[in-house]
């Protein structure tokens, strides 16, 4: 590996999902202020709204768009707007 091209803050973190308190540690250079013990070690914490344990995509929890309901919402709105 050449040296000195490597981040020199590169550790340890916690990332968090706010949805469903999921976390996962990885290594990373993010800055964060916030800190969390897990398992007796302190880590930095890294909040994050959606992961792939609450995103739809990934959960097979996918909620059906209803189209046909925009399309007549659009209608009732603006209708056939020609002039005879």
């Amino acid at each position: 590996m050449k040296k000195d091209i490597h981040p020199s803050n590169y550790r340890e973190v916690v990332f968090k999902d706010m949805s469903n308190d999921e976390i996962f540690i990885t290594r990373s250079t993010v800055a964060s202020k916030e800190t969390i013990e897990v398992d007796g070690v302190t880590y930095p914490l890294v909040k994050l709204e959606i992961t792939s344990s609450s995103h739809p995509f990934f959960t097979g929890k996918q909620k059906l768009v209803d189209t046909a309901g925009r399309v007549d919402k659009f209608m009732s709105r603006y209708g056939n707007r020609k002039k005879k």
